[in-house]
């Protein structure tokens, strides 16, 4: 029979863990985002994105207004968020809600800081890794799944394999989605150590250039243009450039059911004009 003491130590630390069981009902193979329903105060807020590499929790301006808090809930603050690309963008402000997910009795409520941010996304909010940890979550992206410690055993919160597809169609078929995710650190802005000079490596091709420094003296640097020109072969301008890369390098493929049937479209018909502008982009 086990000790008082090592019962103690199951309830306060239970081991959690995930089965295939958990996955059954999923559509497979798939590489879909995890999107799950929160509790928000009074509201359930649906389409929201768990994300393990955000270091901010945010939510979006449109559910911020349909929640009907007021602005003068925010409280301001200068710390930017920075997306995939480099864009930047500052939060309107912060606002802390109650946040519950899970079940009775297996469910937990904790205050989250959300980053409230006025820009596109298909989501209406981004649990990320202060949320996370303070829930003690653990998160399975392959059973679209967050499993968390609670008084009463372990808690699940399932992701919905659907509305995470449309999230992401919707995401796709934004011109300029900005997907802001982290909080930018704060840095020295430095100047570069020296000025870059273009160097044409092939006269009949005016886009086909590269960058050298200056520091070093002319005859340096006019012998590594030289250099550059006589082995302008290895460089790449396009795609056909690329030839016969290894499938274990990269490799493009179509996430989709293979239970479905591929269908073929209906061929369009276009104006002569069109139809020969089509054929030579082609």
């Amino acid at each position: 029979m086990a000790s008082p003491a090592l019962e103690r130590l199951r309830i306060d630390n239970p081991t959690i863990e995930f089965s295939e069981g958990d996955a059954r009902r999923l559509h497979h193979p798939h590489d879909d985002a995890l999107v799950v329903t929160i509790q928000v105060g009074d509201y359930n807020i649906h389409r929201v994105l768990v994300d393990n590499g955000s270091s901010a929790d945010i939510l979006y301006y449109p559910a911020f207004q349909q929640m009907g808090i007021g602005r003068e809930r925010l409280v301001p603050t200068n710390a930017p968020l920075v997306g995939f690309g480099g864009a930047r963008i500052l939060p309107l402000g912060t606002v802390t809600l109650a946040v519950t997910i899970g079940d009775y009795l297996q469910q937990v409520t904790r205050n989250v800081t959300f980053l409230v941010v006025d820009c596109s996304s298909a989501y209406n909010a981004i649990i990320g890794r202060p949320t996370l940890n303070s829930w003690k979550a653990v998160t399975s992206t392959y059973h679209l799944m967050i499993k968390f410690p609670t008084n009463h055993g372990i808690g699940e919160l399932r992701g919905n394999q659907v509305s995470a597809r449309k999230c992401y169609v919707a995401m796709m078929e934004m011109d300029n989605h900005i997907q802001a995710m982290n909080i930018e650190e704060r840095r020295v802005a430095t100047e570069p150590t020296e000025r870059l000079e273009d160097v044409l490596l092939d006269e009949a091709h005016s886009k086909q250039t590269t960058k050298i420094g200056t520091l070093a003296n002319p005859t340096v640097r006019q012998e590594l243009a030289t250099f550059l020109k006589e082995n302008r072969d290895v460089f790449t301008w396009s795609h056909e450039d690329m030839p016969g890369i290894d499938p274990s390098v990269m490799v493009h493929r179509l996430n989709v059911s293979p239970s479905f049937p591929p269908v073929r479209q209906k061929k369009r018909t276009f104006a002569q004009e069109r139809d020969q502008a089509v054929a030579e982009e082609v």
